[in-house]
């Protein structure tokens, strides 16, 4: 049986979870395109949006756009449809990163074990503290099969493992924080005076930890930050993200991992935060891998648990992300 073709509101609504993903600095680095008999999606990077000295071989840009990839996946689960996607499908064309076909009706209506359509819109990163409670072990192995299934290992870190991770981080924020021409990029995205479309609000950089302990961003570089510190756990639980390669198509299938796993954890109360300072800088990133885990490239560290969810970004209109150009549906 073949669907019928995509009408010009489910195109719409198929765009809007996508645009819904994270991306660094909230850049939301992607464009999307019907196919021309109206079964899929064409997903394109945006390299206009960028950000070139922070993430110079466009890694990040990737990841982000493998998670705008991940969540079209669940709208179209939730018009009853099956996505099959191919990765860079055309090597002529180096923008186009995937397409989305949705010729054919879902096999089962929780492919992914649950349905996560509805934590794609309370999703929201949160960089305030969270309280002393650890996250469930089944919790935890649903998360790390969720990861499994995308092509990436999800590794929660040890004691041992964490204290390193910071170490490297706050190595890492350091470093950005005395590199003038990251802090001027990095504040070209911040949007804290008037509403946008894009970028961050004063309302998304959150406190820093007082004692120290949680390397979190300071977007502003080493000017205060407008919020009062706040006590953050002690040993936060740190989790990495790690593909066995590290090219475009390992980029895109880190992006996926993570906002399933971000989704499912979400669907369960747990928040999540990416500490992205260190692999940022090659000598950090490098460090962040664990020996004894054999070959692999480390694309995020998490930092997850129990506490305020973070507030919404901004998002682009649909309209700006979504190209209708001579495109006609013939859906009837």
């Amino acid at each position: 049986m073949t669907e019928q073709p995509l009408a010009p509101e489910q195109l719409r609504f198929l765009v809007a979870a996508a645009g819904a993903a994270p991306s660094l600095h909230n850049s939301q680095p992607w464009r999307f395109r019907p196919m021309p008999d109206s079964l899929g999606m064409y997903v394109y990077a945006d390299l206009d949006r960028a950000v070139p000295i922070t993430d110079p071989d466009g890694r990040a840009l990737h990841v982000s756009v493998g998670a705008a990839l991940f969540n079209l996946r669940v709208a179209g689960l939730r018009l009853g449809r099956d996505p099959e996607v191919r990765l860079l499908p055309d090597g002529a064309e180096p923008h186009l990163v995937a397409t989305v076909r949705l010729a054919r009706p879902s096999p089962t209506p929780l492919p992914f074990g649950r349905d996560l359509f509805k934590a794609i819109g309370q999703r929201h990163s949160s960089r305030q503290p969270f309280v002393n409670r650890d996250v469930p072990e089944v919790v935890s192995g649903e998360l790390i099969a969720a990861a499994l299934d995308e092509g990436a290992v999800l590794s929660l870190l040890e004691e041992a493992g964490v204290r390193r991770v910071l170490a490297l981080t706050h190595d890492a924020e350091r470093r950005t924080g005395t590199d003038l021409a990251r802090v001027a990029e990095t504040r070209t995205w911040l949007r804290l005076e008037k509403p946008a479309a894009d970028g961050i609000p004063a309302a998304a950089l959150g406190p820093q930890d007082h004692d120290a302990h949680v390397p979190m961003r300071s977007f502003t570089g080493r000017t205060p930050s407008t919020t009062a510190s706040q006590r953050f756990e002690a040993l936060p639980q740190l989790a990495t993200l790690t593909t066995h390669g590290d090219r475009t198509s390992d980029w895109l299938r880190a992006g996926q991992a993570m906002e399933r796993v971000w989704l499912l954890a979400t669907a369960h109360g747990v928040r999540i935060s990416v500490l992205h300072q260190a692999v940022e800088w090659p000598d950090t990133r490098w460090g962040l891998r664990d020996p004894d885990e054999g070959p692999g490239h480390v694309q995020l560290v998490l930092r997850l648990g129990y506490g305020p969810p973070g507030p919404a970004t901004p998002r682009r209109p649909v309209d700006e992300i979504l190209d209708l150009t001579g495109h006609t549906s013939t859906a009837g």
